[in-house]
Parts: C-alpha cells; structure tokens; sequence
C-alpha cells in the first residue's frame, strides 16, 4: 500500500505530500500516524530548515474521512480531537518555518492543518472552509481558534456557522492566504520562498515564529518584552555579526548558526 504522506528533503528545504489523490487526500487514520511518525523525523533534522506541505491531485486535504465519525461517542470523539489537536499543534509549534501550499481543496481539517502553518500560498483553484457545521459537528483541531485569531472573530463565527467555502480571491482578501498565485506555478513559488528563508539564520527564524505567536496571546507589554529577550537570544548567535559584516562589506551573508 502506498504512502498516505510522501517526504523529500533538498538542500535543507522539506517538502511533505499528502497522498490520498483518489480521496482528496481526506484526512484517515492512517494519514494522522504517518504525519505523527514524520513530525518527530524533522524534529530530529538539524539539516532541515524549513518545511513545505502540500496535497496531490485537486486537494490539500478535503477534511476528515467521514467514516472517521460515524462509531464515535463522546468519550472516543474528545480522544480523537484531543490527539489530532496535539498533533496539529506539534506542526505549529516546529522550530522551523512551514508554509502550506494549499493547491485545491482546504477544508474542514484540511484548512485546520493549513491554519497551524506559519503562512498559506494559494494557487487560483484553492478552497477553503470549515463545512463541519453540515454534519451537525463543529471544528474540532483547532478550526474555531486559530481562524478567528487570523480573520477576527466575527467573520470566523460567520465562516463556521454557515459552512460556505471561498475561493482563493477571498481567502487572501481576508488575510487567510498571504499570496495567490495560477496553479501551474505555486509549488515552484513555495519552493522559491523555502528556498530563501532557509538561507537566513535559523535562531532568527524561530525567535520570529515564537514572538509572534506568543506574543500574540498576552497584552502588548508583555509581548514587547518578549520581543527585547528575543533579540537578545539573537546576538547570541554568530548569525548576528555575519548579517552586520556582510551588510557592510556588501556581500551576501553566510549564517551558519545552530538552534
């Protein structure tokens, strides 16, 4: 049987595949143990810099495998999202930048998935939504949270109580995808962009994810000083004067820091 999620590593940029074509790339079980099984491979990876997450054929993913839903009580419902929920968290919280590149359908826990990357690039024929609500169910790996953090909170109770989907065009206008580009090109484009932020300083790189991240939960104060400590842990890396040196003797920066 096939791989349901398919890795290839080049040049410290990974690129993570989901592979149920045939089913949209539906999220099942077996894809949740391959994931979990490939998030502790990159977080083993000191080579490995930035992550890419896309789906084969018309699809990112197209939610959960409805067949997931039809045994579960409340008691195996909760374990159910409380392990997709640790997972799609672990995603979130890597140390490295992760870009999904949403090629076709992103919904229910596919947009979910999406969510917890650090950006979304679109092609033109992506879809988004949180169609939960059709089933009598709601989000449940973190749908209703982090939508609402990155659109606001009313247009996210909009979104989940009706169950529409949008298109890429809308998707970008509202701040869900950062960019949109046509379909032939986006993975070459989220390679270009992988590409570049894996040359940057890996301590920058992950002191940017967790500032903003954090600092988005607590008062502004609190962020700040997040933020000065940050920058602190910055110098601290050799990173730090290569960045300054090759600024000034107008040459491209070599970083060689390490996590």
């Amino acid at each position: 049987m096939a791989p349901t999620v398919l890795f290839e590593k080049t040049e410290g940029v990974g690129l993570v595949t989901f592979n149920r074509p045939e089913k949209l790339n539906a999220l099942n079980r077996e894809m949740l143990m391959e994931l979990e099984q490939l998030l502790d491979q990159v977080a083993r990876d000191p080579q490995l810099r930035v992550l890419v997450l896309t789906g084969r054929g018309r699809a990112f993913i197209a939610g959960a495998d409805i067949s997931l839903f039809v045994d579960l009580d409340p008691l195996t419902g909760k374990r159910f999202a409380e392990h997709a929920q640790a997972l799609v968290s672990r995603l979130e919280h890597l140390d490295i930048p992760v870009i999904a590149a949403v090629n076709g359908y992103a919904l229910g826990g596919g947009l979910e998935v999406a969510l917890a990357c650090d950006f979304i690039y679109a092609s033109e024929e992506a879809c988004f939504g949180q169609p939960e609500i059709n089933l009598g169910i709601i989000p449940c790996v973190g749908g209703t949270q982090r939508l609402a953090r990155l659109v606001g909170k009313g247009l996210a109770k909009e979104l989940c109580l009706t169950g529409r989907l949008l298109d890429a065009a809308e998707a970008k206008a509202i701040g869900l995808a950062a960019r949109v580009f046509p379909t032939g090109v986006l993975l070459e484009e989220c390679l270009k962009t992988a590409r570049s932020l894996a040359e940057k300083g890996r301590v920058a790189l992950r002191a940017v994810k967790q500032v903003i991240n954090r600092g988005y939960e607590v008062d502004l104060a609190s962020a700040l000083a997040m933020e000065i400590d940050a920058f602190a842990v910055c110098l601290a890396s050799p990173d730090a004067r290569e960045g300054a040196l090759a600024f000034l003797e107008k040459r491209q920066p070599r970083f060689t820091g390490s996590l």
